[in-house]
């Protein structure tokens, strides 16, 4: 089988993020309210202060960019970065609505940084990398980017059986479709998610590592029929195996995956847990 080339993968990553960017913006308020715990650990692992220049790979929809605004108060500056333009817009509207002004979003492909060496005190990235075509090359790029003494944090997903949100449409998916194992070397989901990857890779990069943690929480959701709309809706890399399914092979997925979600029940709602990896590492001062 010929080798994907990367300007293809992140053409149709391009695409695919482009074409749930309404989705996106649509569930916004849910998607906000399950990560801000991930937001958070990323500012916190970034040291963010008063006055810093911060670059957030992968903003989506504007976060971790807009609580890192937050936290370098007017005097600093956050530039979120991303393939796909409708989600950047969806990121504006945002910032304008909630009244933060010292971000702006471009668009960008994060393996080549369009900046100068030593520009940015910390870059921060939630689950961005593990769907670039060569992640060593954008660590490379990071290292160069940030000053002496700068902040790395990112979070990417730990293991698919951490992650039912995610395992169980898979799990369903399955007994309708033949689905290969997925290929490690590969863009994807869980491609970073052992322990010790992407810290092995930030450290080759030439970054000193001060943390590799799995953090567990729980994403919430009104019911399990919410659930599965947002997912629907959202989940860019399982569409085309939604669409691979006949009506009545769909109608009978999403019972099975409504009724998985319904396992989790919590109050009147559901809430399904989530495993994420957290990686930091810092730029070495000169000696």
């Amino acid at each position: 089988m010929a080798a994907v080339k990367p300007q293809d993968v992140i053409d149709t990553q391009r695409q695919d993020w482009n074409r749930v960017a309404p989705a996106w913006e649509k569930w916004d308020d849910r998607l906000d309210q399950n990560m801000a715990f991930v937001n958070h650990r990323l500012v916190a692992e970034g040291r963010l202060r008063a006055g810093q220049r911060v670059l957030d790979l992968g903003s989506g929809t504007g976060y971790p960019a807009l609580l890192a605004a937050q936290a370098v108060c007017d005097s600093g500056r956050v530039l979120g970065l991303d393939l796909a333009e409708q989600m950047l817009h969806a990121a504006r509207r945002k910032a304008e609505r909630v009244g933060v002004s010292n971000v702006r979003f471009q668009t960008a492909d994060v393996t080549s940084l369009p900046f100068d060496d030593a520009s940015y005190d910390a870059v921060l990235s939630r689950f961005c990398l593990m769907f670039l075509p060569d992640i060593p090359r954008t660590m490379r790029e990071v290292v160069r980017v940030l000053k002496p003494g700068g902040y790395f944090a990112a979070a990417v997903w730990s293991a698919v059986e951490r992650n039912p949100f995610i395992s169980i449409p898979l799990a369903v998916l399955k007994t309708f479709l033949t689905l290969p194992p997925p290929d490690p070397d590969q863009p994807g989901i869980f491609r970073l998610a052992k322990p010790g990857e992407l810290y092995g890779m930030a450290q080759r990069a030439g970054l000193t590592g001060l943390a590799d943690d799995e953090m567990t929480g729980e994403s919430y959701y009104e019911s399990a029929e919410e659930y599965l709309a947002s997912l629907l809706d959202m989940a860019a890399p399982l569409q085309p195996l939604f669409a691979k399914l006949s009506p009545k092979q769909r109608r009978d997925a999403e019972a099975q995956i409504t009724e998985a979600a319904n396992r989790y029940k919590q109050g009147k709602g559901v809430a399904l847990p989530m495993a994420i990896r957290i990686v930091s590492a810092r730029k070495p001062l000169p000696a």
